[in-house]
C-alpha cells in the first residue's frame, strides 16, 4: 500500500486510458455526401451511428479529436440515473405524473445499456451491484426515505434505505447520515465500454473521421452541409450528439448548455483489504450534497476512483488534486497519506433544467444535456435519436416535451458558474453537521 502524499508520480490523463487508449483511427477521405452526418463520437453519437448502420444507412461520425477522447473515456463509469433535481423539486415542478414517468425514463436508459452490453458481447467489466445514495444530512436521509415510498407504490423500483447506524455495512466512512441503496445500477470501465461500441458501429458499416472538427452547419434545400477543416460535406439528417463539448457550429443548441468540468483522482494500488472496508459491496456510490461526490471501486484493481465539482472554475487539474484529497479524506480518514495515481478532468454538459434533453433544433437531431447520467442517458437516447430517423414505432421519451431553454444574453459561456458553485459549496458547509 502507498503511504506516500506526493504528487510528483500522478499521471494527468484517465485511468481508463490504461486499459482502453484512445484508438489511432485512420483519418478518412470525406464523401462529397452522406445520408447521415452525426457530430461527436461519445456514447450517444456511437449509439446512435450503430442503430443507422444497421439500418442500412449510410453515416458518418465526425469528431474534432480522436474517437471518444472526452467524456465518454473520463467519467467514473456509473450507470444509474441520478437526477441533479431532487424527486421533490421534479414533483413540485412538473407533478407527479410527469416525475414518475422521467423516473420510469431514467430506469429505461439503464436498462437498455446492460442489455446493450450483454446482447453485444461488451467486453467492459460490468458489475451490477446497485448504487449506494448517502445522505449529506439527516434531512437529506429523510427525503430519501420519503422518495422510496412513493417510488415503491407507484413504480417498479428496487431499493433499500440504510439507517446511520447500519450504514458501516455499506460504506467504511461515518461522514453520511444513511443512505438508500438501489439495486438495478451497476458500473462499467468507461473506456472499453466506448470501445466496444466504437468496434460495433465500425463493424455495422459507420464511418468515424476523427480529427475533424465540424466548424458549420448550413441548411440546404435538400439537407445539410457540413463544413469541416478539410472539406464539406452533403448530407440528408445531422445528429448533434456533442454534449459538454458543443461548439460554435451550432450557436442555438450551445447557449441551451452549462458545460462543466467533472475532476477526478484515482488511488494507487491499495491494501485489498482496505478496499473492502471502504466499499465492501462494491456499489457505486454517488452523495447528495450541492457539490456532488461520486465514489467507485476500480474493476479490476484495488484501487479507488473519487471525484466531483472540485474548483469555482475550470482550471489545471493539477490545482484540484489537493482539493479532492481534503474531501477523500474527509469522509474517509484512514486513506490519509496514500498515493494518488491518476488525475483528469472531462466535461459533461446541463441543461438550465437540469435534465437531459433529446429533440430536434433547425431540423438538426439532438441528444444532449445528459446533466450527469451521461452513460445512460446519453446511450439511451442516441438510440433513440436513430429510431427516430429510421422511422420506427415508439421513440417517445419522458423528456421530449421538456423545454430546451435557454437565460438572456447567455450564449455558452457559463460565467456565472463560479459564483453559482461559490454558494452551492457554502450551502454544503454550513448543512453537514460533523458525526457525534
Amino acid at each position: 500500500m502507498s503511504t506516500t502524499g506526493s504528487d510528483e508520480r500522478i499521471k494527468y490523463e484517465s485511468y481508463w486510458w490504461e486499459a482502453a487508449p484512445r484508438p489511432d483511427l485512420p483519418v478518412p477521405t470525406l464523401p462529397a455526401r452522406a445520408e447521415v452526418a452525426v457530430v461527436g463520437s461519445g456514447y450517444a453519437g456511437l449509439a446512435c451511428a450503430l442503430r443507422l448502420a444497421r439500418g442500412g444507412r449510410d453515416v458518418w461520425v465526425f469528431d474534432a479529436e480522436a474517437a471518444g477522447w472526452g467524456a465518454s473515456s473520463r467519467n467514473q463509469g456509473q450507470i444509474g440515473a441520478i437526477f441533479k433535481r431532487s424527486f421533490k423539486q421534479l414533483d413540485d415542478g412538473y407533478g407527479r405524473a410527469k416525475t414518475l414517468a422521467i423516473y420510469r425514463e431514467g430506469q429505461r436508459g439503464v436498462a437498455f445499456v446492460k442489455e446493450l452490453i450483454r446482447s453485444e458481447g461488451i467486453e467492459c467489466q460490468l458489475e451490477e451491484n446497485g448504487r449506494l445514495v448517502l445522505a449529506y444530512t439527516p434531512e437529506d436521509y429523510d427525503d430519501l426515505a420519503r422518495e422510496l415510498e412513493v417510488l415503491r407504490r407507484e413504480i417498479d423500483f428496487s431499493a433499500d434505505m440504510v439507517s446511520r447506524a447500519e450504514q458501516r455495512r455499506e460504506i467504511g466512512s461515518d461522514f453520511y447520515y444513511g443512505a438508500q441503496v438501489r439495486h438495478a445500477d451497476a458500473a462499467i470501465h468507461g473506456g472499453l465500454f466506448h470501445q466496444g461500441l466504437l468496434d460495433r458501429a465500425m463493424a455495422a458499416g459507420a464511418t468515424i473521421a476523427p480529427h475533424t472538427p465540424v466548424t458549420a452547419i448550413r441548411r440546404e434545400s435538400k439537407g445539410f452541409e457540413i463544413e469541416t477543416p478539410r472539406g464539406r460535406v452533403a448530407a440528408d439528417e445531422v445528429v448533434i450528439a456533442t454534449n459538454g463539448y458543443t461548439g460554435r457550429a451550432t450557436p442555438a443548441l450551445r447557449r441551451r448548455l452549462l458545460p462543466m468540468g467533472a475532476y477526478t483522482i484515482a488511488t494507487e494500488p491499495l491494501d485489498p483489504e482496505t478496499v473492502r472496508r471502504i466499499n465492501p459491496n462494491r456499489r457505486v456510490c454517488s452523495d447528495t450534497r450541492k457539490l456532488l461526490f461520486g465514489i467507485r471501486t476500480a474493476p479490476a484493481e484495488p484501487r479507488l476512483v473519487m471525484g466531483g465539482r472540485a474548483s469555482l472554475i475550470e482550471t489545471d487539474v493539477r490545482k484540484t488534486v489537493p482539493i479532492l484529497r481534503r474531501t477523500m479524506t474527509e469522509v474517509f480518514p484512514e486513506l490519509e497519506g496514500v498515493g494518488i495515481s491518476h488525475a483528469w478532468t472531462g466535461f459533461l454538459a446541463f441543461t438550465f433544467r437540469h435534465l437531459p434533453s433529446i429533440g430536434t433544433w433547425d431540423g438538426m437531431h439532438y441528444a444532449l444535456g445528459c446533466s450527469g447520467t451521461g452513460v445512460a442517458a446519453n446511450t439511451w437516447l442516441g438510440d433513440r435519436v436513430a429510431a427516430r430517423i429510421l422511422g420506427a414505432d415508439d421513440t417517445a421519451t419522458a423528456f421530449d416535451d421538456i423545454p430546451f431553454d435557454t437565460r438572456p444574453f447567455y450564449t455558452g459561456y457559463p460565467w456565472f458558474l463560479g459564483p453559482a458553485v461559490w454558494w452551492y459549496r457554502h450551502k454544503d458547509r454550513t448543512a453537514h453537521r460533523p458525526a457525534a
